[in-house]
């Protein structure tokens, strides 16, 4: 089914500018709100309600609105918890059994950026087919209900300290972070009043950064995607490791007593790897850019291992498919379907805890276990839109670079679904012959895209 607006993971853009508009995301919160009209199976005279939460962008406060107007106008109730996580609003809206959803957050983008995103009652990303439902009243003439049937809005008050103690219920009663001392760094984004109160209150000692936001600073050199800031406060605090979120808080990083970053794959692995005698790990579920040494070090264990396409969504999709609990992408989406619906940084941090707990030792001691092989990414502006898997120019340039690395890696071309980038990752055993196959494979790409 072709889309649109929706991306992999929502609706996305530059704020001001289609498709990130106040008319735009009314429209969106109308159409929405029919949808979920049509399909809801609600008593007579009851209606739909509707959780919308967003992250720390100052654009959120203008989005929000529109979003809250769309809805009352098909007749949706809306319930505000302002600044929270979007696994907190995918937990809450499923906790509160409402009909679905909504995060305002462009995710680990700059502050100029903005999203929609949706959850379905059940706390999981909507379906293709849903989505494609939604775009299909966007352009379509906003018919307001009668006044007696608009819907109503009003805001969750404890919404933070419910998430907050759902967090510390996904970590084993019989164990604390007494002892440690942990950085957490929260991105100047949505976890900046509830990601620090966690690990607080199970009982670590923590220092944190990043957790000042003013409405433009999100993911401006702290966080997931900045992870310099937290190696070096791990460092110059003594700590006993480090927690990077992104913007949003569905990502996570973490760093170890050394400074030393461990990525998702990592992560997962050490989650999995504590849980690999538990009749739990049927599978895992990486996608196309999770490193092969996961796949190895999984294949190892005789743990099954399968590639979705990049995506979380799409790592959730392939573990309901298969029946699977664990995945997730190198980037920081970690999933753990035992735990939660979707990916939470803060939840798969205290999986990681609880696993450190479980064996001792430290973080390095633990993660050492898998060595990542070599990976470059570069990410190439280009034209919206280009047809770049029929440039016969890059062609001729990928398989030049697959038949470079002769059999001992692999080349991977990707359309970002989230802004207007290729991005170029080549793997393999050599680091200096991963770094010059893609870089020429990216000059090639940098001449024909842009």
């Amino acid at each position: 089914m072709s889309r649109k607006y929706f991306g992999t993971d929502g609706v996305r853009g530059r704020v001001g500018q289609s498709p990130i508009t106040p008319d735009f995301v009314m429209r969106l919160g109308y159409s929405a709100g029919k949808v979920l009209l049509d399909q809801s199976s609600m008593p007579p005279g009851e209606r739909p309600t509707v959780l919308i939460g967003k992250d720390t962008r100052i654009s959120g406060y203008m989005l929000e609105s529109a979003l809250e107007a769309g809805f009352s106008a098909a007749g949706v109730d809306v319930c505000l918890v302002g600044p929270l996580p979007t696994p907190a609003v995918a937990y809450l809206t499923r906790a509160l059994r409402l009909q679905a959803g909504i995060v305002i957050s462009a995710s680990h983008n700059p502050y100029y950026d903005n999203g929609i995103k949706f959850f379905s009652a059940q706390g999981a990303k909507l379906p293709d087919d849903v989505e494609c439902a939604i775009e299909e009243g966007i352009d379509k003439p906003m018919v307001c209900v009668s006044s007696a049937d608009l819907g109503k809005v009003k805001r969750i008050d404890d919404a933070r300290g419910r998430y907050i103690e759902f967090c510390k219920s996904t970590f084993p009663n019989d164990h604390d972070l007494r002892g440690l001392k942990i950085v957490v760094d929260c991105a100047h984004g949505a976890a900046y009043h509830t990601a620090p109160n966690v690990f607080h209150e199970l009982g670590a000692d923590i220092v944190t950064i990043g957790t000042q936001p003013n409405g433009l600073n999100i993911n401006d050199g702290f966080g997931a995607t900045a992870p310099r800031a937290l190696c070096d406060a791990v460092l110059a605090h003594r700590a006993d490791l480090g927690v990077a979120l992104d913007g949003d808080a569905d990502r996570i990083l973490m760093v170890d007593a050394e400074g030393n970053l461990y990525d998702g794959d990592q992560l997962l692995f050490a989650i999995v790897q504590s849980r690999a005698k538990s009749a739990l790990v049927k599978g895992v579920a990486g996608t196309l850019m999770t490193n092969l040494a996961l796949e190895h070090a999984l294949g190892k264990m005789g743990i099954p291992f399968g590639r979705a396409a990049v995506g979380d969504r799409y790592v959730v999709e392939m573990l309901n498919e298969r029946g699977w609990l664990y995945g997730g992408e190198n980037s920081g989406h970690i999933l753990t379907l035992d735990r939660h619906t979707t990916g939470d940084g803060t939840v798969a941090a205290l999986q990681v805890l609880a696993a450190l707990k479980e064996r001792g030792g430290d973080l390095k001691g633990l993660l050492g276990g898998l060595l990542l092989y070599p990976q470059k990414l570069i990410n190439v502006s280009m034209v919206k839109g280009f047809p770049w898997k029929d440039d016969p120019r890059i062609g001729v340039a990928l398989a030049s670079a697959e038949a470079g690395l002769d059999g001992k890696g692999r080349v991977l071309l990707r359309a970002s679904g989230t802004e207007p980038l290729l991005r170029v990752m080549v793997e393999g055993e050599d680091a200096a012959e991963v770094a010059a196959v893609a870089e020429q494979l990216a000059r090639v790409v940098r001449e024909v895209a842009q």
